[in-house]
């Protein structure tokens, strides 16, 4: 067995069921569950015919690095949503998503050691476990950052130790997070980069939930690291911009030389994309009317939880993402309530966070809420979770039934 992975995080998941497996929720109550952030909305309307026109291409092998077609339309996305045009043959990797992306990347480019010692690869805390796999299975120690209310939800790479720094290989970000919805304004971002080019770092920034946004559009790691992109890897996705998380269709982008590494890899234990995925992401890349759309049914939902919990645990309505975080205390023993109560499963925030050196989880007190589920869902969800936990907290300020005003 491998005994790098040893030390990686129980899944989040696994560790929910477990939690919940002897909790029954009442009787006649329709369960609602919003531990999953899996988007609901409809796909974009042509989908479905671009894959059934080119389904006599699943009987061919499809290029690794992408077919111009692709390449053209994810460079002239990048162009028009970040101001910054690319080499696509050199600089974009198509990917199965950005989980296959985001695991591989420390493959790629984490060294055996660094300034003489074993590598350091950095992460929020909270963070996608995702990031702790990777780190691990490169040989390196993942250091997990804290990044909490006080810091405004990002981690505070430049307090760490110079001598951590040395060493340090990788930096993942994830803008906006996952699970705060914080989002890394343009000066962070640059302070970030120079760090990372100071101490030869590589950063790794995951703007998978780029494009779910309250009102500013976030700026990106391209925008700050300009058409070179020297030591800048972002990643992205369909998954969430256009709610095509089956499709698993993203791409990489950045660094030359890393982009190379990846391609190299990829091409030994990668799976390229089928060719017809390729067609429909080429279309999807190049629309933004869907996009759009999809914008204003989070934005709907948002203001509802405006409304249903405003004052309330802790509720900011987030800069970016589709999450809730909420304050309730604690997170595993809401997580229960909530399920046997109300019938509402959430994700105790605990479970996508590491305990520090002191063993204080920075999530513990934490609920994470995706609000993927239409529109009239959300509405019950957060009103049966706020007069449960308002009911057992004693407050007699209830909100109302779902739908009242």
């Amino acid at each position: 067995m491998a005994y790098r992975l040893d030390g990686l995080p129980e899944y989040a998941f696994p560790r929910l069921h477990a939690l919940l497996a002897d909790v029954t929720p009442r009787a006649n109550i329709a369960p609602i569950n919003m531990s999953i952030g899996e988007p609901a909305h409809p796909i974009p309307d042509f989908v479905g015919d671009i894959l059934a026109r080119h389904v006599a291409d699943y009987g061919r092998y499809p290029p690794n690095g992408g077919t111009p077609e692709l390449l053209g339309a994810i460079g002239d996305w990048i162009a028009r949503r970040y101001g910054v045009r690319l080499d696509t043959s050199r600089q974009i990797l198509p990917l199965n998503g950005t989980r296959e992306g985001l695991f591989n990347v420390a493959l790629a480019v984490v060294p055996d050691t660094k300034a003489g010692q074993k590598p350091a690869v950095l992460m929020p805390n909270p963070f996608y476990q995702c990031y702790a796999a990777a780190a691990l299975a490169a040989g390196a120690d993942p250091i997990y950052v804290p990044a909490e209310a006080h810091q405004n939800f990002l981690p505070d790479f430049h307090g760490l130790d110079p001598a951590l720094l040395a060493r340090t290989a990788l930096i993942y970000l994830c803008s906006p997070a996952n699970p705060q919805g914080a989002v890394a304004d343009r000066a962070y971002l640059l302070r970030l980069l120079a760090l990372a080019r100071e101490h030869q770092i590589m950063l790794a920034i995951d703007e998978c939930y780029a494009e779910i946004y309250s009102q500013i559009p976030p700026t990106g790691g391209l925008e700050v690291a300009g058409p070179d992109a020297a030591g800048v890897l972002v990643f992205h996705s369909l998954s969430k911009r256009s709610s095509l998380p089956g499709l698993r269709s993203g791409f990489v982008a950045g660094d030359a030389t890393a982009i190379d590494r990846f391609r190299q890899l990829k091409n030994y234990g990668g799976a390229p994309l089928p060719l017809p995925i390729q067609a429909a992401s080429t279309a999807t890349w190049r629309d933004e009317a869907h996009v759009i759309a999809n914008r204003a049914r989070y934005s709907a939902k948002f203001d509802l939880a405006d409304r249903i919990l405003a004052g309330r645990y802790s509720y900011i309505r987030p800069a970016g993402g589709f999450f809730l975080w909420l304050d309730v205390g604690d997170g595993a023993a809401a997580c229960q309530h909530l399920w046997r109560e109300a019938g509402v499963k959430g994700l105790p925030g605990q479970f996508l966070a590491q305990p520090d050196a002191n063993g204080r989880n920075p999530g513990a007190n934490y609920l994470r809420l995706a609000l993927v589920a239409d529109i009239e869902q959300v509405e019950d969800g957060l009103t049966r979770i706020i007069r449960c936990l308002d009911e057992k907290k004693g407050r007699p300020d209830a909100v109302p039934e779902s739908g009242a005003a």
